[in-house]
């Protein structure tokens, strides 16, 4: 038997089960004559749940650290490159604007769907900019803010309440009288050698005759009952709704007056917030200036047509004071109504009425409205009926109320914003 040398005699290295790694200072395989420890591409792999673990040594790539990296993957694209951008696939660029549209259809339906809501939302926030001078008038008073609020807008209500009671009794009263004295009306016109020979050839008069005093009069211009009240519950509702909407504009004005300067990046808020107490003073400046012109336009009305003994003076009064707030055209309008009912009285007192109103125009026209606006507005004159003839066309009456204090907020922008940056460039 031979003599075993010094390395057969040592001891072989210690083998680790499968599955579980080499102790440290061992290796899994060889011998101490291959000179150092295996491979790491020869040692077998750790089974896991997520599949095999890469022995020591190799670098963990892949999804959760647990699979080798794809053939051809790099380490900035581990799931390799990307595809062409489809920006400029005419689908794409077809699809976008097609939702652009149909968005923009569907922003423009829901506003027109709004636009009553939309209509009380902004002539609530005109009278609440437009009653905060008084608020504050009774503020310097040293009157609490929420007394001088309460104050205000209970003379507001005092007036919604006084022209209901002044008015719609009077029109009721007035519609059945026209009716019920309308064949007399008929008589006094048949009179008339123009007319008479007029309704013998067309038979005029009897078909308005019959016309009025079918009922098809009524039924057609009101819809009949169901329409009258219709009618009544929205302008009701309406008004509730602008004297509560007025009541919590003015209350909470201050506060949404910083979230909205708040809005403003900070580097112009400062500048943002000047120009924006600017406009709100402006516009408030003009709604009370206008229902002071107003004002003084009833009560003047009010005495000429009682010295006059017209009928319903203080009815008239207030009609002449409301349409008095309509720019360019209102006027008109209420000295018309006035003057026809002084027709009805005699032809006297309607000449008489026509030139009252033409007078008491030139002075309310020339000293009264620059009185008072002087501080208030300064509108030059065509952008005042520019402002007043758009605002109608858009939104009617209310447009053509707004429209004025709008153009002085738009010439305000454009005197200190606009025009000094066209001159620095």
């Amino acid at each position: 038997m031979s003599e075993s040398t010094p390395a057969d005699r040592a001891p072989a290295a210690a083998t680790s089960p499968p599955g579980v790694p080499p102790a440290a200072g061992t290796t899994s395989t060889g011998s101490a004559d291959q000179g150092g420890p295996a491979s790491a591409v020869d040692l077998e792999p750790i089974m896991t749940s997520a599949g095999p673990l890469p022995p020591p040594g190799v670098p963990v790539t892949g999804q959760g650290g647990s699979a080798p990296r794809p053939s051809g993957a790099e380490p900035d694209h581990p799931f390799g490159h990307p595809g062409h951008s489809m920006s400029g696939n005419p689908f794409v660029f077809g699809f976008t604007a097609a939702l652009g549209v149909l968005t923009a259809w569907w922003l423009v339906q829901a506003v027109v769907s709004a636009s009553s809501v939309l209509i009380l939302i902004i002539v609530s926030l005109f009278l609440a900019i437009g009653l905060n001078p008084a608020v504050e008038v009774l503020q310097r008073r040293n009157v609490p803010r929420v007394i001088a609020i309460a104050v205000v807008f209970l003379g507001v209500i005092g007036i919604f309440v006084g022209f209901g009671l002044a008015v719609v009794p009077p029109l009721t009263a007035q519609s059945t009288q026209f009716v019920e004295q309308f064949p007399q009306y008929l008589k006094e016109l048949q009179d008339n050698p123009m007319i008479r020979d007029l309704d013998q050839r067309f038979q005029l008069l009897q078909k308005l005759q019959q016309y009025v005093t079918s009922g098809d009069f009524g039924t057609q211009m009101f819809g009949g009952v169901l329409g009258i009240g219709s009618v009544l519950i929205g302008a009701v509702f309406n008004s509730l709704t602008v004297l509560v909407l007025t009541l919590y504009f003015l209350g909470s004005l201050k506060s949404l007056k910083r979230m909205a300067y708040r809005l403003v990046p900070r580097s112009r808020r400062t500048r943002a917030t000047l120009l924006g107490d600017q406009i709100i003073d402006s516009i408030g400046g003009y709604v009370a200036g206008n229902l002071i012109i107003s004002l003084i336009a009833g009560v003047t009305t009010f005495f000429f047509l009682s010295i006059m003994q017209v009928p319903y003076a203080l009815a008239l009064s207030l009609f002449v004071a409301l349409t008095d707030l309509i720019p360019l055209v209102g006027a008109f309008i209420g000295a018309g109504v006035a003057s026809l009912v002084g027709f009805f009285v005699s032809p006297t007192v309607g000449i008489v009425c026509l030139v009252f109103f033409t007078i008491y125009q030139q002075i309310e026209n020339y000293w009264i409205a620059p009185a008072v606006m002087k501080s208030s507005v300064d509108v030059p004159p065509l952008a005042t009926i520019v402002g007043a003839l758009l605002g109608g066309a858009l939104l009617g009456v209310v447009g053509a109320l707004l429209g004025i204090p709008i153009a002085a907020a738009v010439l305000l922008i454009l005197r200190e914003v606009v025009l000094p940056r066209q001159e620095r460039t």
